[in-house]
Order: C-alpha cells, then structure tokens, then sequence
C-alpha cells in the first residue's frame, strides 16, 4: 500500500519574521500533518524556531513552478491563530502547531497539529496541466539528479497535457519550468 502524499504549499516565518514559501509533499495522520522536509530546509528551520506553519492548498500552479524556478514571493494574509501568513491564492489553510520532531538520516519527520482550517474559495477541480505543471516542477527541483534524457521524455509527455488543457495560469508556469531546463542545459555540469 502506498504512502498518500499530497502537494501542498507550506508557508512559514522565522523568528524574525520572513516569510517563507515552500511546495511540500505532506501526508494526513488523523487530525495531524506531517511534513518530511530533506536538511538543510528552510522550512524545517522555521518551523523548529517557531513551533508553527500553515499549510496552503492552492491550484494555482504558479507558487510550484515559481519556487522551484526563483519566484518566491507571493501575494499573503495574516494567518488568524497562530503568528504567521497564510497565501492570498489558497483555496484553504490550515493553520499549525508542532507537537513532536524525529531527526532521520535525510529528513526530519514533523508532526503538526491543526489550529485553525479556513476555506476561501470553491474547490472546482483539476485539469491535466494542473498536475503536468506540479510533475514538471518536480523535476525541475531535481535537475542536478536527473539524467538529460529522462528529464527530456518526461517533459515532452506532460508537454501533452498542457497543449491540451492548460489555460493562461498553467502556460504561464509551465514556461518558467522549460526556462528552467533550458538554463540547466546552458550552464552544464558543475
């Protein structure tokens, strides 16, 4: 049986108060979150200084292919329980807490417990760019791990789903994440 992860964005602040936007996969446990964000990480930092986080479920795929492609600022709110903000496009937030921490050898495994859950707008569903959009940030995230090929088969398919489905939001972030690669490309190998 599979693990359930679910993309997510996660926003944090430090203990200074800069805010932090991250796309994280997370998995629900009862009434808890769990996040297994890889070290070193930002949003693991935070979220130990603070003992806070909230979890932001948006379909704008833009805040996952801005983050991994050096768009990290984003329209927020205040968050309403806990010290933090929340993303002006999420559809809903849960705001949390920390309630316990495991170091493992490449991730901390973080349990959170819900504070606050708000809803902002309708759920309306997915489209195919939606997801294509979030699988190319995906590897984007992972150039430096990937090979040239895969990393090329696995666009053109996804390139599929965006010439069929995509509207301005998607065509918009999908652009970001062939810059992305095309950059890598230019770069070369470190």
């Amino acid at each position: 049986m599979n693990d359930v992860i679910f993309e997510t964005v996660v926003t944090t602040q430090s203990p200074q108060g800069v805010s932090h936007v991250a796309p994280m996969g997370i998995r629900y446990r009862g009434d808890e979150v769990v996040l297994m964000p890889f070290r070193p990480s930002t949003t693991l930092d935070n979220i130990v200084a603070t003992g806070q986080a909230v979890l932001n479920i948006v379909v704008d795929t833009r805040v996952f292919a801005g983050s991994v492609t050096g768009r990290k600022v984003w329209d927020t709110r205040p968050a309403e329980r806990i010290t933090g903000v929340r993303l002006a496009c999420a559809l809903s937030h849960i705001e949390l807490r920390l309630v316990s921490r495991q170091d493992e050898d490449q991730r901390t495994v973080l349990r959170l417990a819900r504070v606050h859950e708000a809803v902002h707008a309708p759920f309306v569903g997915i489209n195919r760019a939606q997801a294509a959009v979030v699988e190319g940030a995906v590897l984007v995230s992972r150039l430096k791990m990937l090979p040239p090929g895969k990393v090329d088969s696995e666009m053109a398919y996804l390139q599929i789903a965006i010439d069929k489905t995509a509207g301005p939001e998607e065509h918009e972030a999908w652009g970001w994440l062939r810059e992305a690669v095309a950059r890598h490309r230019q770069q070369g190998p470190p």
